[in-house]
């Protein structure tokens, strides 16, 4: 009887129906390139926040669309899996999460396939699958399903970020959870996944047919950081008897003796890596290592690893992680890891090596980053940075996905309801006639960026530069506000931080897509056109290498802040005066003060505005006294914000006999300038107003003489 099977994208490919041997056969001859995914994690004592980074970048294909959506919770689901017999049904309720998975046509039309980045709405997040491999006498005692061709069972990368996500409260719980049903089950292949939540990291690695460990990374490995191209070898130390920083199968340390290939340490500890890992994971994997040490400042020692044509060839003693070399890391430096193409050192150079597969390579199909912040609860902890696409030239946009109950889906389609004509012929081929192709663009997210990056690495020399520039530009200020959006979340109260989380991500989507549609139409257009000058992005200021007009993803949850403010004043009557206030909407960049409107009002009869604009000219004909505000109005949202109010006295001009009284122009300059001043006032020494007015007082105590003296001579 012939067996379908089907090999996860983390592994060998994607879908294969063949008969067990043909598929054997496939598998052995496909690229090593193949198995080629990037898992980085930077410790909290690392990070310039305190906060945790941890993710992973997928490779698979050129060009390979990818879902974003929301998992609505189910009652007692079953699991199952398209790539092996495994099915576990789960007796509860499940949780309500975010996925990132790819499309029905590759998995026999289910919606459910490889949900490999979410949160959940208890803050547990997964970032899943990291494929690796085990050794020959493992795989002898202890074999995977995806081994056993007649009966191809177990856990594996299908079902296996669904089922923590949907049905852990922890991240621990989590972990706990995968052990028992690898226990029962068994697993399909060998992976590596992310369990986070806002107290703890946790690596978990499937290490043959049923044996297992969970490392606590931020508990044991504060100070440290990973970069895993799909090395199963990479070593590490741990105290397996530890449950605080270690959590494994039973049978972890008898099976690797039963083996024979158990190593130790030489204070005895199991070296786990190394007694079940793969010692031949390949150059791509080992040169992507390479790179990844050389990215974050500390590369592979001279002696211990060797070149050839493709890269490195091998690495004498592979570390899971390592202390860093270039001081505290921030989280654009940790998002752009991704895109590492080895450019610090020349010899693991990509660009300058065509031969070499770099971690930021044209497989990519989607990165993310989980930016864990350690102290806050657990619904807001987790900032979920999602691109999803490729990384060298892509854009990561920030959620609070353990809140989110709704997204954009004209900038996120459905699962069920992509047209994937714009992918072009074959998915695995970087077309670029595909992304110059307008018509077939369906308007989400992932074809822009898609299509920004077919673009931009098959027409390096052209575009490459000034895009990344702009990219770069933008990525950095969406962090700057998101930031800003951060305090206002934190203040919101719990009931209504999902409608924040909705609104929010929903803006900064929809900017995202906006400059990256438009940087694209420039793209596209300067292909077709005149290409005697450099490409510029039409938003790029080439002088300060910002875009001309900012993202404004924060702008709209701002209120305005007064910097300077209407300052009282004293004048005479006739006399010309204006008042001027100045404000801004702190959201984390310069020139939001566009999106900025004033209103003046009379405070005595405050009805309607009196007048528009951050100055206003106050008529003086009238002797008097009246106070008057301002009130600024961010454009994109209604809030406002009113200054103090500003008393104006206006009184009688006071002139010697004989003398013209004159208009003079007053600018009350608004307090809180530098330059400010007060109108002079009677009482200060140096005012001119002084002796006006004593002229004016020995003047009409004359003529009062002069009138008493008449009315005694009648």
């Amino acid at each position: 009887m012939s067996t379908t099977m089907k090999w996860g994208k983390g592994s060998f490919g994607k879908v294969i129906a063949a008969a067990s041997a043909t598929a054997l056969a496939f598998s052995l001859a496909f690229p090593l390139s193949a198995l080629a995914c990037t898992q980085v994690y930077v410790g909290p004592g690392l990070t310039d926040t305190g906060d945790v980074y941890v993710g992973r970048a997928e490779d698979y294909a050129a060009r390979h669309p990818k879902a974003f959506g929301i998992q609505e919770p189910r009652v007692n689901p079953e699991f199952s899996s398209d790539e092996s017999n495994f099915k576990w049904t789960y007796p509860k309720t499940t949780f309500r999460y975010t996925y990132v998975r790819d499309l029905p046509s590759g998995w026999d039309n289910r919606t459910d396939a490889y949900s490999e980045a979410g949160t959940n709405e208890k803050g547990v997040s997964v970032s899943a699958t990291l494929t690796t491999d085990y050794n020959d006498k493992v795989k002898a005692v202890d074999p995977c399903g995806s081994e056993s061709y007649s009966d191809i069972s177990g856990l594996g990368e299908y079902t296996i970020a669904d089922i923590v996500l949907a049905c852990s409260s922890t991240a621990r719980e989590g972990v706990e959870l995968l052990g028992s049903i690898i226990d029962t089950h068994g697993s399909y292949d060998c992976n590596q996944i992310i369990i986070a939540d806002n107290t703890e990291t946790w690596l978990f690695a499937q290490l043959s047919g049923h044996q297992w460990i969970g490392i606590n990374l931020t508990a044991a490995y504060p100070d440290k950081v990973s970069v895993n191209p799909n090395i199963g070898q990479l070593k590490y130390k741990i105290d397996l008897s530890d449950k605080n920083v270690c959590l494994h199968s039973e049978k972890l340390e008898e099976t690797a003796k039963a083996a024979g290939s158990a190593v130790y340490f030489d204070d005895g500890s199991l070296d786990v890596a190394t007694s079940y890992g793969s010692d031949k994971p390949g150059t791509s994997q080992y040169t992507r290592l390479a790179q990844g040490r050389v990215y974050f400042g500390s590369p592979l020692a001279d002696g211990s690893y060797t070149m050839g044509d493709k890269g490195v060839t091998s690495v004498s003693d592979p570390q899971l992680l390592f202390a860093p070399g270039n001081g505290k890391i921030d989280l654009f430096t940790a998002l752009r890891s991704f895109a590492a193409r080895g450019e610090q050192d020349s010899t693991l150079n990509a660009n300058t090596n065509a031969g070499f597969y770099a971690i930021g390579n044209n497989r990519t199909v989607e990165t993310h980053m989980y930016q864990i912040r350690k102290g806050l609860s657990a619904d807001i902890a987790t900032i979920q940075w999602e691109n999803l696409s490729r990384s060298e030239f892509g854009i990561a946009v920030p959620s609070y996905s353990a809140l989110l109950t709704q997204v954009n889906k004209d900038i996120y389609p459905a699962i069920d309801s992509w047209d994937e004509k714009h992918t072009g012929t074959k998915e695995s081929v970087d077309s670029v006639d595909a992304a110059m192709d307008a018509s077939t663009d369906n308007g989400s997210l992932d074809y822009v960026l898609m299509d920004i990056n077919t673009l931009a690495y098959n027409n390096r020399d052209k575009l490459a530069g000034s895009t990344r520039t702009y990219l770069d530009a933008l990525q950095k200020q969406l962090i700057a506000q998101q930031a800003v959006v951060d305090e206002i979340m934190q203040k919101t109260p719990a009931a209504e931080r999902t409608d924040l989380a909705n609104k929010l991500h929903d803006r900064a989507s929809s900017e995202t897509y906006a400059k990256a549609k438009a940087l694209l139409d420039d793209m596209r257009a300067y292909l077709k056109g005149d290409q005697s000058a450099p490409f510029v992005p039409s938003d790029l200021d080439e002088a300060t290498g910002l875009p001309k007009t900012p993202i404004s993803y924060a702008t709209p949850f701002v209120a305005p802040v007064f910097v300077a403010e209407p300052a009282d004043a004293t004048v005479e009557k006739g006399s010309a005066i204006t008042l001027s206030a100045q404000a801004n909407i702190p959201d984390g960049v310069e020139g939001s003060e566009s999106h900025l409107a004033y209103e003046w009002f009379d405070a005595d009869n405050p009805a309607a505005p009196i007048a528009t604009g951050s100055k206003l000219d106050i008529d003086t004909s009238t002797v008097g006294s009246a106070s008057y505000y301002c009130v600024a109005t961010n454009d994109t949202s209604g809030l406002k914000a009113t200054s103090r109010t500003a008393a104006i006295t206006v009184s009688e001009p006071q002139a010697a006999p004989g003398t013209k009284t004159e208009t003079t122009q007053k600018t009350v300059a608004p307090s809180g300038d530098k330059g400010a001043h007060k109108a002079p006032q009677t009482s200060d020494p140096l005012s001119p107003v002084a002796p006006i007015a004593l002229t004016a007082v020995g003047a009409a105590l004359a003529a009062a003489a002069s009138l008493r003296a008449r009315k005694d001579g009648k």
